[in-house]
Order: structure tokens, then C-alpha cells, then sequence
């Protein structure tokens, strides 16, 4: 019966969901372009808003739920991404045909799902693999120097790679403390998100520049003062906050851990379990890398969605090491390790929904100045062709908050010039494409859903026993201490 129900509700929404938008998008049918001849082709220009309502469902879902009816989402959160992802399929299938319906999905799932949750499960998978060993205080000084070892090492390893290896062990070095929600905030703003700044390998929207001809040391060379700008101030702040909440522990607990170790056991040496994951993870480097240096010029056609067979030997490749460390890492040190497969099935099943909703926003942003998103696009560049640095930052920022921050630093890529630009952009308009890096990378920190790894991290810490703030306090956390910040980058970088 509670199965009719939640049909019944699907079948509801799609219908009103394909009235409204053939009342608000009279020339929709049009933007399936030539679906039923050649390539199928979604025209964004001819999208109206309303097709951004399943987008906006999921993202209240994730902000709302949690808060209003933790048990319930807890337990039924897979459905309600299920829900919105027909809520928006059904209706597109039935104003556009099957066609485009058929090709968007394939295309979003081959082109850009898949790919995704392959490199978070390997990821996730090798990193969980390493286990440290040994008494670790959770001080002020031993939490910051994690950070800053965090920050440090996403350039090269990839904020999922560092986020996945780090916040077990600051945990565990925080377990007997009652006041550490403050650690893993200030965790996603710089390990899962600011750190990986400085390289291709360090965060997704660089890597898809890096395939577009961006040198792969470009980002090293720019970004390296606007991230030192952000997370040198961060972690002063992070030290100092930490500092006065670590003085209100009680008086007993503070002085087993300063005693000993994590929880005032004897102090023992620390040590290293699961080394071997440490190669893995240079393998899963590798395999990345190989991805945007090989290429054969062989691809695959799957109902017009074009594979190319770097991106399928990655595939093959993360997994064969994903599999590898399962096979080489003992079981019991895992266990002991907290690992648990419930974060990156929630990120599996939530991201599902969100990249196959998103496809109406993607669109209409690519539709430029003739899509239902035109201010935006409009906002940064001057009537005479040149671009405005300081709202490419933020226009790239804010949408990269709320949006997959990949796509959209390839929105506002394009924008700028695209592929046939990127030596001007290297060059001439240097602040522009470190406008939209800086964007795309520092903002993925607003929120939970702006970069993979902070979904993760928050997934990992409340299984852990942390109290983390809903969507809209983490919210409130970057507003006070990233967007100050922000600002002053602004005025240094793009004024």
C-alpha cells in the first residue's frame, strides 16, 4: 500500500510537472533540436524554469529532511532521490520523446556519473584501507597540524583521496572530546575542498580544464597565492577556535589525553597499518593522469554518446585497484578502522538524483545569453566582450555551490573562450580562468553538496557519533568564516 502511494505521488508531480512546462515553454517541444534525425540535441534556449523544479526538490530534500525527519531520511533517502530524478524524467520524456529523454540519461550516466562514483569508491575504498596506529591527541596543535597536512597533500592526491585517508584519524584523535563539530567543518572547508587547489589531480573542475589544454602545472603556479590567501588565515582561525572549546573539556578528560593518548590510554608509538594502500593510492593517481595524457582516438558509440577508450581503461583501472586493496588489506584492520559502506552508497544514490536533475540548469546555462539563465551569463562580461573577473569568481562560486562544481567551471570555461582561447587564457586573461578555478574550487565548500568529499565526510562523522550541522547551519559556517575570506580574494585578485 505505502508502495501505491509513493508511485501514486511520482505519477502526480510528472503530470503537473509536464502541464506547467508546456504552459511556461511554448517552443518546447523544439528543444529536442533534431532528436528524431542524427544526434539527438537538448536546446536549452527553448527551457523554461520550471524544469529546474526537480533540482530544486532535491536540493530542499537534502536540506530539510534531515532536520525535519532524521529517521525517515535516514532510512528512505535513496527513494527520495528516486523521486526527483522521475519527477523531472517522466515529464521530459513525455514533452521531448524517448529519444532525448534515452541519450540525456546515457549521456549524464556514461559521460559523468559513472566516472564520479568509480574514482569516490576507489578512493574511498584505498583509503579506507589505511589505518594509523598509536596514541594521536586530539589538541589544538595536533588537530591543526592534521589540517594543514590535509590541505597539503589534495593537491596530489585529490580532495577525496586526502579527505578519505585524514578524518578517520582526526576522529579518533578527537573521540573523548564533547565539543568537535568545529573540526570536521573547518576538515571539509580544507582538506575536502581548498587544498586541492594547486593541481589537476586535486579536484575535478581542474582536471576537466586540464583535458581542455590547460597547462597541468597552470593551476600550481596560479593558485598558489589565493590558496595560501584562504587557508592560512583558516587555519589560524581553526587553531584559535579549537583552542578556546578544547579550554571548556572538562578539566579530567583533558588531562588523560595530554597523559596519553586518544582516550588516555598509555601513550604508544605511532605506526602504520595498510602501507600498501599508500601505492594504490599513487596508483589511482596514475590512472587519472593516464586518462588526460593517452589518447588512442578510439571510441564507442552507445546510442550516440561517445566513449573514449581512455576514459573506459580508467574505469577498469580504478577499479582493478579499488579491488586489489580489498584483497591486500586486512579485514579486522578495516573494522578497526570505522570503515563503513554507508557514505559512499549515500553519495552513490543522492549524487544519482542530483546529476540527472541538474541536466535543465547545465542546459541552460550552455544556452549563454539565449537561455533562461541569461542574467547570469550576462553578469560577467561587459558590453564590449571583456570579462568581468570579479563576478566570473563569484558567478562561478555561488552556482558551484549548489550545482555539480565540474559542469560548472565548464560553463563558465566555455564562456571565457573555451578550448579554441585557453593559450589567451593562460595568458592575456590569466585572472579570468583563476577566476573561474578559484570559483569553482574554493565555493565547493559552501555547502555539503558542493564538492563529493564534503557529503562523505559529514556521512563519516555523524555514523561516528558527531553532531554535524544541517544543510543550511553548514551554510552558516561558511558564511562567517569563508565568505570574509572570499571577499578579501575579490579585492587582491580580480579588482
Amino acid at each position: 500500500m505505502r508502495n501505491r502511494g509513493f508511485a501514486s505521488g511520482i505519477g502526480l508531480v510528472a503530470g503537473l510537472l509536464a502541464v506547467l512546462a508546456a504552459l511556461l515553454s511554448p517552443e518546447a517541444a523544439c528543444a529536442a533540436g533534431a532528436a528524431g534525425e542524427g544526434v539527438p540535441h537538448l536546446d536549452g534556449a527553448k527551457l523554461g524554469l520550471i524544469w529546474d523544479l526537480p533540482f530544486v526538490g532535491i536540493l530542499l530534500s537534502i536540506a530539510l529532511f534531515p532536520l525535519l525527519a532524521p529517521l525517515f531520511w535516514h532510512h528512505h533517502f535513496g527513494k527520495i532521490s528516486a523521486f526527483w530524478a522521475l519527477a523531472f524524467l517522466i515529464p521530459f520524456t513525455l514533452t521531448f520523446g524517448w529519444q532525448l529523454a534515452l541519450f540525456e540519461l546515457l549521456h549524464v550516466a556514461l559521460l559523468e556519473y559513472i566516472p564520479f562514483i568509480v574514482l569516490l569508491l576507489s578512493l574511498f575504498t584505498v583509503a579506507g584501507g589505511v589505518r594509523l596506529t598509536g596514541s594521536l591527541r586530539g589538541t589544538p596543535a595536533v588537530n591543526t597540524g592534521i589540517l594543514l597536512l590535509g590541505t597539503v597533500l589534495a593537491s596530489w592526491m585529490g580532495t577525496t583521496g586526502a579527505a578519505m585517508l585524514l578524518i578517520r584519524p582526526v576522529l579518533n584523535a578527537n573521540s573523548w572530546r564533547e565539543r568537535k563539530t568545529h573540526v570536521v567543518v573547518f576538515f571539509i572547508f580544507l582538506v575536502a575542498n581548498i587544498g586541492g587547489s594547486l593541481t589537476p589531480l586535486g579536484d575535478p573542475p581542474l582536471f576537466l580544464g586540464f583535458l581542455k589544454g590547460v597547462d597541468f602545472f597552470w593551476p600550481t603556479t596560479h593558485m598558489l597565492l589565493p590558496m595560501i590567501v584562504v587557508a592560512v588565515p583558516l587555519l589560524g582561525i581553526f587553531y584559535l577556535l579549537d583552542s578556546y572549546l578544547y579550554r571548556k573539556e572538562p578539566e579530567e578528560a583533558r588531562a588523560a589525553n595530554e597523559a596519553g593518548g586518544t582516550n588516555g590510554e598509555q601513550p604508544t608509538k605511532l605506526g602504520l597499518e595498510g602501507g600498501i594502500n599508500i601505492l594504490l593510492l599513487g596508483g589511482v593517481v596514475g590512472a587519472v593522469l593516464l586518462s588526460g595524457i593517452w589518447k588512442p582516438g578510439i571510441s564507442f558509440e552507445i546510442y550516440h554518446v561517445h566513449v573514449e577508450l581512455q576514459n573506459n581503461t580508467r574505469e577498469i583501472l580504478l577499479l582493478g585497484i579499488a579491488g586489489l586493496s580489498l584483497l591486500l588489506t586486512s579485514n579486522v584492520s578495516r573494522e578497526l578502522n570505522g570503515l563503513s559502506w554507508f557514505p559512499i552508497l549515500e553519495v552513490a544514490k543522492l549524487f544519482a538524483g542530483i546529476f540527472i536533475t541538474i541536466i535543465p540548469a547545465i542546459a541552460m546555462l550552455r544556452a549563454g545569453t539565449n537561455g533562461a539563465l541569461a542574467e547570469i551569463v550576462r553578469s560577467v562580461t561587459k558590453a564590449e566582450g571583456e570579462p568581468i573577473n570579479y563576478m566570473y569568481f563569484w558567478a562561478t562560486g555561488i552556482l558551484s555551490s549548489f550545482l555539480d562544481n565540474a559542469p560548472t567551471y565548464l560553463v563558465f570555461f566555455n564562456t571565457a573562450g573555451g578550448q579554441p582561447a585557453v593559450e589567451k587564457l593562460m595568458s592575456e586573461w590569466s585572472a579570468t580562468l583563476l577566476a573561474i578555478s578559484a570559483g569553482a574550487v574554493f565555493m565547493g565548500a559552501m555547502t555539503y553538496i558542493g564538492n563529493a568529499p564534503n557529503f562523505m565526510v559529514r556521512s563519516i562523522a555523524e555514523e561516528r557519533g558527531v553532531k554535524m550541522p544541517s544543510f543550511f547551519g553548514f551554510m552558516g559556517w561558511s558564511i562567517v568564516f569563508l565568505v570574509p575570506l572570499f571577499v578579501v580574494i575579490t579585492f587582491i585578485f580580480f579588482i
